[in-house]
């Protein structure tokens, strides 16, 4: 397969060209005006954060983006799905309260925000792909009826994927509640009794109740009540609960890709995907913190092939030497693997792998720098 293109910016700016303008800039040359079609409704798909995360990506810079489809003609939303794990997007009142509340209000953007699953997850619109592990995808309805999709990335680590780029953003991210419950339903979260302390924090966290902790006793999880978002994981500060990363991670990243391929089928041509390479955590956005960059920020990056934006971010990241001070304890220098330093038993490069096997696109990339 021939190699596609990624055009990357860094974040220098001057008088004569400030980031938003450089952005505009990037965008164009990479292709962006052909994606959009006139009077067409073009859903921006980004990650507002949780409230008390701080490192999504600017409000003001998605105004950029936005401002641009509407010179183009194109009529942009904001737009992300509901979540499954306990936190303040479950449902598209607090989900749009936080959006706000995180900067992006109308009076910021100056385009409107849709969550794409309804009020509570519910809305859907089924796809058909017949891949290797999704034959029925679920997609949120709204972004499925879409005339063009925008991805916008914020690229950092992630516990069960290495990372989050432009894969997980519209593959888990365009979901509905159902579309991430089948993505998320072979990982096993497991209790290991000897380091468990009791404490309490998985149970209090689970948005299921499906885990169980009294007393002096052991937590104990409910298998027909686990969704299987993996959040206790982390929340664990015993390190205590764990999956079968050799077995359910892997396909979980096979998963995420075919909904990748479904939220994108019949948008042939107008897909764009921006991940920016800015504030780069060792974590989610769907955390109520977010921890110290683990590199310096390194620019945005640009094109029209999810798989080949997605290599190039984690190349140009484990490029960089580590930040002092941040969660990295190895693999801090510059070309080492800072995700499978921080998460040494996910293999991140499966969902690029198997983007690649279904023809979402090729890891095979030119890098052009504006």
């Amino acid at each position: 397969m021939q190699a596609s293109t990624v055009y990357f910016c860094d974040l220098r700016t001057s008088v004569k060209e400030n980031l938003p303008a450089k952005l505009e800039r990037l965008m164009t040359t990479a292709g962006f005006d052909e994606v959009v079609p006139e009077r067409g409704l073009v859903a921006i798909k980004l990650h507002f954060g949780e409230r008390g995360n701080t490192a999504f990506v600017r409000p003001v810079l998605v105004r950029r983006i936005a401002d641009r489809i509407k010179a183009l003609g194109g009529r942009p939303f904001l737009t992300d799905s509901n979540t499954l794990y306990a936190g303040t997007r479950g449902n598209s009142v607090s989900h749009l309260e936080t959006a706000i509340e995180n900067g992006f209000a109308y009076s910021v953007t100056r385009v409107p925000l849709i969550i794409a699953d309804g009020l509570r997850g519910a809305s859907f619109t089924r796809v058909r792909i017949d891949r290797e592990t999704i034959q029925t995808a679920y997609v949120g309805r709204e972004i499925a009826e879409a005339d063009a999709l925008v991805s916008v990335a914020h690229f950092k680590g992630h516990e069960l994927a290495g990372f989050g780029g432009a894969l997980k953003n519209v593959g888990m991210g365009c979901a509905s509640r159902k579309g991430k419950l089948a993505q998320h339903s072979d990982l096993s979260p497991k209790v290991k009794k000897k380091k468990c302390k009791a404490c309490g924090a998985c149970a209090a966290h689970c948005a299921q109740s499906a885990i169980l902790q009294e007393g002096d006793e052991k937590a104990r999880i409910l298998a027909e009540r686990c969704v299987g978002c993996g959040e206790c994981i982390l929340i664990c500060p015993n390190g205590a609960i764990d999956v079968q990363w050799d077995a359910d991670v892997p396909r979980f990243q096979k998963k995420m890709a075919e909904y990748t391929l479904a939220v994108l089928k019949g948008k042939e041509g107008r897909s764009f995907f921006l991940n920016f390479l800015t504030a780069i955590s060792p974590a989610c956005d769907c955390y109520g913190h977010a921890d110290a960059p683990i590199v310096p920020d390194v620019g945005v990056l640009a094109g029209r092939d999810p798989v080949a934006v997605d290599q190039a971010s984690a190349d140009l990241v484990n490029g960089q030497p580590a930040t002092e001070g941040s969660a990295l304890t190895k693999g801090k220098g510059p070309g080492e693997d800072k995700f499978r330093a921080l998460y040494p038993r996910v293999d991140w490069t499966v969902q690029l792998a198997h983007g690649e096997k279904i023809g979402l696109g090729t890891r095979r990339y030119e890098l052009v720098r504006i």
